[in-house]
């Protein structure tokens, strides 16, 4: 059981070994560092000038920061922006100690605030750029409207945000057996631990998105079976900005950050250009 439950999601995991494969010839490879402080241990990898405009990447369950490798590869992105993917607590190397003795940080907006000081990395003059990915991107959503001075748009990527569509599957019981758990990689039993109270943390969310008045732009599958298409729908209802875009892209599943690449590029690209052209129109005309 614990070896078919790690086949379902190995896709979604990337060892050390893989990474280090994965850089062993490439010229550019993301600088890792842990933020510390007395609770909490945040690790990130960035690539970039720290001086350009900061795009921050936020993973699903299970995930981590290395699901975003080919964003973090691109050219044309690391000329433009501060990379920085992180992972959530309870992946990789980030923890955070807990007044109460849990296991798992499952609540939503306690993994935004630690979150929080990434954004102390961003040594540009402009806002963030909020990427969030499933299960990510209700928790961007929310780090979002803690600091919403300091975002400058937020993109959802097949999000889980509706939390009557939170979908169950044959394996799903078994991934919270103490038994099999002992088998799984600690990413998995974080995944698990989330997924059996997502749902009652989406709705906690409610009034975050009746509030959200940054730019916001959801993209969603049609054939994604992890996150359900109504998922867009949802987003449609609730959420109240006039600033923001839904794309449905009617034959993608749920990975859209691989099978989209050249899409989400050019739409994180296309605001960043236009803007360097409107401050070299300024420099000119002084």
């Amino acid at each position: 059981m614990a070896f078919a439950l790690s086949s379902c999601f190995s896709r979604y995991l990337i060892s050390e070994k893989q990474v280090r494969r994965h850089y062993a010839k490439k010229d550019i490879r993301p600088e890792i560092r842990i933020i510390k402080n007395d609770t909490l241990s945040l690790c990130i990898a960035s690539v970039g000038n720290d001086t350009l405009p900061m795009l921050l990447l936020i993973h699903g369950a299970p995930g981590s920061l290395w699901g975003y490798m080919n964003l973090m590869d691109d050219q044309d992105l690391q000329n433009h922006f501060h990379i920085v993917s992180v992972d959530r607590v309870g992946y990789g190397k980030s923890r955070l100690k807990m007044k109460k003795k849990r296991k798992y940080v499952t609540s939503i907006e306690t993994q935004a605030k630690a979150l929080l000081p990434v954004f102390a990395l961003n040594h540009s003059d402009q806002k963030v750029t909020v990427l969030g990915r499933s299960y990510g991107a209700p928790i961007a959503a929310k780090m979002v409207s803690l600091v919403p001075e300091q975002v400058k748009e937020l993109i959802m990527v097949s999000p889980v945000i509706d939390p009557e569509k939170e979908k169950f599957y044959w394996f799903s019981k078994w991934g919270r057996n103490s038994l099999v758990q002992l088998f799984l990689p600690g990413a998995f039993n974080t995944a698990t631990a989330e997924k059996y109270s997502h749902a009652d943390e989406l709705k906690k969310l409610l009034p975050v998105w009746q509030n959200l008045n940054i730019p916001t732009t959801v993209i969603q599958g049609g054939n994604d079976w992890i996150a359900d298409p109504s998922n867009l729908d949802f987003a449609k209802k609730h959420i109240k900005s006039k600033k923001s875009q839904y794309i449905l892209l009617n034959n993608a599943g749920h990975m859209i950050t691989f099978t989209h690449l050249e899409m989400i590029k050019e739409m994180l690209l296309r605001s960043q250009l236009f803007k360097e052209k409107i401050t070299a129109v300024d420099m000119k005309n002084e």
